[in-house]
């Protein structure tokens, strides 16, 4: 395991892949940790280094006292990034990790060369609506929450299976200040102006039965930026990695290749 000390947090993170190859880094969702990528990754283009990591508060990283800003974890990644001589990299983000993306490109376009936007928004939700989800966070933890979380998370048909209680107890297991950090932050963030000004390769990705951030929302959002491309994954929610790995590595290895990755 390896952990990365920048100062005021330590972020746990990990390298797969051709350590010599092109870098593609990956930033996951409220609520869990690096495994979110575990079923893609083997079946994305061999020669990449994938670089993941657990951001501020969640799974094996450090957690400072919320609440946390969207700059901040902007600048998490961006020093591991820096620490690790990562540059030119397809930046894939999904929900916050998707406007960490787009933080992080307005930012440093040396080091993303290309993004993917999965599942995300320039802005999700209303302050008002993270306001009273961290209130009742630190009121009563996460588990009150978890079940109607799995349904905007995962499909009907996902919920069925044996698989749904692991990441209902990746999410339950989330130390509760770090969620409510980062729901903090996905509260006082609007990128709609900063990524309309993006100029890069830019996938977007949807799951239909999303009701975290519909597909409406990630089209909009992709749509800033001009020559941005979408993809709908059908039969799946907000972590379509998760309930349809084959069809998101294929779209995600397509882009790949025909930003000159591979």
């Amino acid at each position: 395991m390896e952990m990365a000390d920048l100062g005021d947090v330590r972020l746990h993170y990990r390298i797969d892949g051709d350590p010599d190859g092109a870098p593609v880094v990956f930033a996951n969702s409220l609520g869990t940790d690096l495994r979110l990528w575990d079923k893609v990754l083997p079946l994305l283009p061999q020669g990449l280094k994938f670089i993941r990591y657990d951001k501020r508060g969640h799974g094996l990283s450090s957690m400072p006292k919320a609440p946390y800003a969207m700059g901040a974890l902007v600048s998490d990644v961006e020093k591991l990034c820096d620490q690790l001589n990562i540059r030119d990299c397809v930046f894939v983000g999904l929900s916050i990790g998707g406007m960490i993306a787009q933080g992080l490109a307005v930012k440093r376009l040396d080091i993303v060369r290309a993004l993917v936007l999965s599942n995300t928004g320039a802005k999700i939700g209303t302050k008002e609506m993270w306001q009273e989800r961290i209130d009742a966070v630190n009121a009563g933890g996460i588990e009150p929450l978890a079940d109607p979380v799995m349904e905007r998370w995962f499909s009907k048909r996902f919920r069925e299976t044996g698989e749904l209680e692991a990441w209902r107890n990746m999410l339950v297991r989330q130390p509760a200040e770090g969620y409510a950090g980062c729901s903090a932050a996905i509260a006082g963030s609007d990128f709609y102006t900063p990524t309309s000004g993006l100029r890069l390769p830019a996938l977007g990705i949807a799951g239909d039965q999303d009701g975290s951030t519909p597909p409406d929302v990630v089209r909009e959002t992709i749509d800033l930026i001009p020559g941005a491309r979408f993809h709908l994954i059908r039969g799946a929610g907000h972590l379509p990695c998760v309930e349809n790995p084959e069809e998101y590595a294929e779209v995600l290895g397509g882009f790949l290749k025909e930003v000159g990755h591979v």
